[in-house]
């Protein structure tokens, strides 16, 4: 009868777990570049289970009853990196990239001793600050092949390769980072990736388009079922948790009480 109160317990709290998830994706539905986030639900390791004290029984003198699995968590959060759709702006500050979904726009954040570390993005929603330098939405400067980009206004134009031109000049190229596999970046914060030592590189084979923007990846009509799924499977274990609650007190206090 315990054992059914915390299987009831783990799987409410692995449904609230995932429904964090849920919740943290609807809220970036609109978000430029957002990359989407999964659950992988895991069962915990099977045991042994066998009858104590009980070697009656001729056919079976071990006791043993078999493997059972007590209950399930969230093993795995994942990114799906699938490409969004783009959406044309007409703005020259905005540029998306095409034709891959492993290649990233790299932004420059400062570490708590004040250097440079790289974050990517796929949030191609650049402006000019006062020192018209080209930054993210959030201010962090987008980084370059060659180090900062320096523009003299929001004049300028984009080439596929990531190379800026204003005023018929090269004033520099976007640096896009293309890894061989995008699953191992994780997730930093303010739609930013961080890539670990053993992130792979490879040579950038997509476009960047100006003018667009890559939509979140984000379906909301599937999150929505999603989440309904979830809030029924809350339930259901809620309600057996309250049933096995009665029957422990008639357990206790009824049939443990007849002499």
């Amino acid at each position: 009868m315990i054992r059914g109160l915390y299987t009831s317990g783990w799987s409410m709290m692995a449904n609230n777990k995932k429904m964090d998830v849920i919740a943290n994706n609807l809220a970036n539905a609109s978000t430029a570049g957002f990359k989407k986030d999964g659950v992988v639900f895991e069962g915990f390791p099977d045991v042994l289970a066998r009858r104590l004290n009980d070697t009656r029984s001729t056919l079976n003198r071990d006791g043993r009853l078999g493997n059972m699995q007590l209950s399930h968590d969230i093993g795995t959060v994942y990114t799906d990196f699938t490409n969004g759709t783009l959406i044309k702006t007409d703005s020259k500050m905005d540029a998306a990239i095409s034709g891959s979904r492993n290649a990233f726009f790299t932004v420059l954040l400062p570490d708590e001793q004040g250097n440079a570390i790289e974050m990517y993005t796929r949030d191609g929603s650049f402006s000019v600050d006062n020192n018209g330098v080209l930054v993210t939405k959030e201010g962090f400067p987008v980084s370059g092949v060659n180090g900062l980009i320096v523009l003299k206004s929001e004049d300028f134009s984009i080439n596929d390769d990531g190379t800026i031109v204003q005023d018929g000049q090269i004033v520099g190229k976007l640096r896009i980072k293309q890894f061989q596999s995008s699953d191992v970046l994780r997730k930093y914060g303010m739609n930013l990736y961080f890539a670990p030592e053993e992130a792979e590189e490879e040579v950038f084979t997509g476009t960047v388009r100006q003018g667009f923007l890559e939509q979140s990846n984000v379906d909301v009509v599937r999150e929505m079922v999603d989440m309904i799924s979830v809030m029924r499977a809350y339930e259901a274990n809620q309600k057996m948790i309250q049933t096995q609650d009665a029957m422990l007190d008639k357990a206790v206090n009824e049939v443990g009480a007849l002499r």
